[in-house]
């Protein structure tokens, strides 16, 4: 492939609801571009996009693919997104690289969630885009409805361009209202027909709505369209062209990707209409040195800087880290600078990828993404750049995790590869959490969702062979004490020789800290150098409660009296000694269960509170409050035990649609309702014997 300038180059991400067809868009963008011979399908597992084996077998697109086309001398760096929302983390990583989207939806289906989500997105962005309706030979599509939801849902910036022609199985084409000429396609050429007569009025009504949006985007042309004077259709083009750029017109394109009908408009009007990098004029980072904030340019002449935005781990082939160039031009063997690691890396072989097809060049441009294989440091969301001119882009915007799942191995002895194995699946996927539970001893992994942490636990075994189980985590539950007691701890043993001894009258009562130790000892009762053995017994002892073996918290201990023996008495005698009074005396003060509970915000749309209020409740949660958003969405805040929160994830999207986020984070713990104590505490000692 022939090396391109950044004025040739778009780069555009497709993105929607998850099966609106953009794999299969992608193909037949492919297959237009006579870079394939013939058309990939899903069903068979052969599309250039989903060519990882989970892709494959799932019959669903997982991670970004990269498809770089050549059509009439430019380049489209084309990202098609997954749509399913587990995989949120890919596509904010496409978009942020993006200058332009194409949000694809399925004609029969209408505005989707994922439509909604990626909407905001580009929204919030000022991001321009198509529309793409896609599927328009399914059956009973209206197509006039679907345009009123369209301009009801997302606003009067979305304006048609095109009009079906034919519907159900007989859709074959469309009319283009730029032009004002009917296209038909065959699946492989699509050729230039009169506009049907019964579709003559519709297009000169659509015409008149574009040519209103056309006017609004210039001052001059306003002024000729108030004078009702025609524009031409260089002018209409200009018009267009920047209306779609600052975000003020959002074209709807129609076709089919089955049967390649609009796969070569679309590729026609991502050359004319969508921006090209350096038309983004500059990107914003700082200065790792002093901090100040500091400009690139999408410009060759600028010092160079890239940006990591995914990254691939094969456990064969290695890292591969894919980039954008931000500015300046990059050579294989460069030596560059990391300046999140404070790293320097010599760059290898540059190639760009096509799906999982490598092809090599020698140097890329500013604006231009690029893949280079086993960078040292380098890892999703790092800026590389010119040592002498270092700078830090801002990081992609990636959800936290919000299900936690244990991962145990179905094989003894698979510890350290499973560690390994997920060590190196973090690099690739920053949306995905590892932690080490050091009190339950479990390995947590977390993720966006029940599908997202399977998907993990198939490329452990298909990637790295190790065979898991993903099993709900151990609560940590504490132990404490709600009354008081005053007992005796005495450790006497006598068997030849020196014996031990140690005897220790302790008070214990519930206390506001961790663990309060205080002694009011008088006359010796117990010699001081054997105190600080009895606060370690104590210590020690509070590893495990009496209720069920749970860490003991919250407790206070007065060592107010005791005994020892001249000759027998040690300091191990007097922390077993305190260890016997710390387990009588917690029997006697009243130990309870406690459970953590967590602080949960969650974001839904007002038509669902009822439902997430009362699933609160269920959850034996507390409300805090309401707050209104101001887009539709109500924010609830409550507190909630952590044992009724695994699962939320998943019910709560099961609940909104998937609609609604949530985050949580851990607030204090709380005593746990009696009936619900004594189960805890059966399971426990069941587990313990």
């Amino acid at each position: 492939m022939k090396r391109y300038e950044s004025g040739q180059i778009r780069n555009v991400a497709l993105v929607g609801h998850s099966s609106c067809g953009k794999t299969l868009l992608t193909e037949a963008m492919l297959f237009t571009a006579g870079i394939t011979s013939r058309m990939g399908k899903i069903e068979d597992g052969n599309t250039v996009s989903d060519y990882d084996k989970e892709e494959i077998n799932r019959k669903m697109s997982i991670g970004t693919s990269l498809i770089p086309i050549e059509w009439k001398n430019n380049k489209y760096n084309i990202l098609d997104a997954p749509g399913y929302f587990d995989f949120v983390g890919e596509t904010n990583a496409a978009l942020a690289v993006a200058e332009g989207a194409v949000i694809v939806l399925d004609a029969s289906s209408g505005i989707e969630v994922g439509t909604e989500k990626v909407w905001k997105y580009t929204n919030d962005h000022k991001m321009p885009r198509f529309i793409f309706l896609n599927k328009m030979d399914k059956e009973n599509i209206k197509y006039d409805n679907i345009l009123e939801e369209l301009r009801e849902k997302l606003g009067k910036a979305v304006v048609p361009i095109a009009i079906p022609i034919g519907s159900d199985n007989n859709f074959k084409g469309f009319v283009d209202i730029v032009e004002m000429v009917g296209r038909e396609c065959d699946g492989k050429n699509c050729k230039e027909v009169a506009i049907p007569d019964e579709l003559m009025d519709q297009a000169e009504s659509l015409r008149e709505v574009l040519m209103e949006a056309v006017a609004e985007s210039d001052e001059e042309l306003l002024e000729k369209f108030f004078e009702g004077e025609a524009f031409t259709n260089e002018e209409i083009r200009r018009g267009l062209r920047k209306g779609i750029v600052a975000g003020d017109i959002i074209p709807v394109l129609v076709g089919s990707a089955l049967k390649n009908v609009g796969a070569q408009a679309l590729l026609d009007m991502i050359g004319l209409y969508m921006p090209t990098p350096e038309e983004k004029k500059t990107y914003e980072g700082m200065n790792p040195k002093d901090k100040e904030s500091v400009e690139r340019e999408i410009s060759t002449s600028e010092p160079f800087s890239a940006y990591v935005f995914k990254t691939t781990v094969d456990p064969y082939v290695g890292k591969i880290s894919l980039m954008k160039v931000i500015s300046g031009k990059l050579s294989g063997e460069t030596e560059v600078y990391n300046p999140n690691k404070d790293k320097s890396e010599k760059m290898g072989n540059l190639f760009l990828l096509r799906g999982k097809n490598q092809i090599e060049i020698d140097k890329i441009e500013a604006g231009d993404i690029v893949a280079v294989s086993k960078l040292q440091y380098a890892s999703t969301g790092d800026t590389l750049c010119d040592k002498g001119n270092p700078i830090v882009f801002p990081a992609i915007e990636f959800p936290e995790p919000t299900l936690f799942m244990a991962v145990e191995p179905k094989a003894k002895g698979d510890e350290d590869k499973i560690g390994l194995g997920l060590q190196r699946l973090i690099e690739e996927d920053p949306t995905f959490s590892l932690e080490r539970n050091v009190e339950t001893g479990q390995t947590l992994i977390g993720g966006q969702g029940d599908i997202h942490l399977n998907v993990i636990k198939s490329k452990l075994k298909n990637k790295f062979g190790v065979d898991v189980e993903l099993k709900d985590p151990v609560v940590a539950y504490r132990e404490t004490i709600k009354g008081k007691s005053d007992v005796q701890g005495k450790h006497k043993k006598q068997s030849g020789g020196h014996g031990q001894y140690g005897d220790v009258k302790i008070r214990f009562e519930p206390a506001e800290e961790e663990f309060v130790f205080e002694e009011e000892i008088f006359g010796g009762a117990v010699p001081k150098n054997y105190i600080p053995a009895v606060e370690k017994g104590l210590r020690e002892a509070m590893v495990s409660g009496v209720l069920a073996g749970y860490p003991v918290v919250n407790i206070k201990a007065t060592l107010y009296d005791g005994s020892y023996h001249e000759v027998d008495s040690s300091e191990m005698a007097f922390k077993i000694a305190a260890s016997l009074a710390f387990k009588k005396g917690m029997e006697q003060a009243n130990p309870v269960l406690l459970e953590p509970v967590m602080h949960v915000e969650v974001i839904v749309p007002e038509e669902y509170m009822g439902d997430v209020m009362g699933d609160m409740n269920k959850r034996r949660g507390r409300i805090l409050g309401m707050e209104p958003l101001g887009d539709g969405n109500q924010k609830v805040v409550a507190e909630v035990p952590h044992s009724e929160m695994f699962k939320y994830a998943i019910d709560l999207r099961s609940m909104t649609q998937a609609r609604g986020s949530f985050t949580m984070r851990f607030e204090r713990y709380e005593e746990v309702p009696q009936h619900l104590s004594e189960k805890i505490i059966e399971e426990r000692n069941k587990e313990q014997k």
